[in-house]
């Protein structure tokens, strides 16, 4: 997921700083739309990721559609991991791609990982999510 008004970590008027990227990150309005069809509450909680994680993926039959939710249920990941886990924050590398960085300084491509759980549901979220919070 490239976002080019993110640039190279320079801000410029108008461009969020990191709160404000964060809170753009955490939007992910597809997969909260379609938890909340299925009766999940996604509050921003390792909790929320296990309950993701039970849904039947019925959308792995219509291929944008899953695009834009592995896109999403990365950066949701991302959000309860930069949420909950001490000293995790975004990062944006300069290809645009967001990234959650530990302080150990490892790094996560929280949206690949959401791109592999939509396409075929391994990891899990909540699997994903326990290793980091481990680290």
């Amino acid at each position: 997921m490239n976002i080019p008004f993110l640039g190279n970590g320079r801000r410029k008027a108008g461009v969020p700083g990191p709160e404000g990227i964060a809170e753009l990150l955490a939007e992910c309005e597809l997969l909260r739309s379609q938890a909340s069809r299925a009766g999940v509450r996604l509050d921003d909680s390792p909790a929320s990721l296990e309950a993701l994680d039970q849904l039947v993926p019925g959308w792995r039959d219509d291929e944008e559609t899953s695009t834009w939710l592995g896109n999403d249920a990365g950066l949701y990941l991302g959000t309860v991991i930069v949420r909950t886990v001490p000293g995790a924050a975004w990062e944006i590398r300069p290809d645009g791609q967001p990234v959650v960085r530990l302080t150990s300084g490892r790094e996560f491509d929280v949206v690949d990982a959401g791109h592999q759980w939509a396409a075929h549901g391994v990891p899990e979220l909540s699997q994903l999510y326990a290793e980091v919070a481990e680290a």
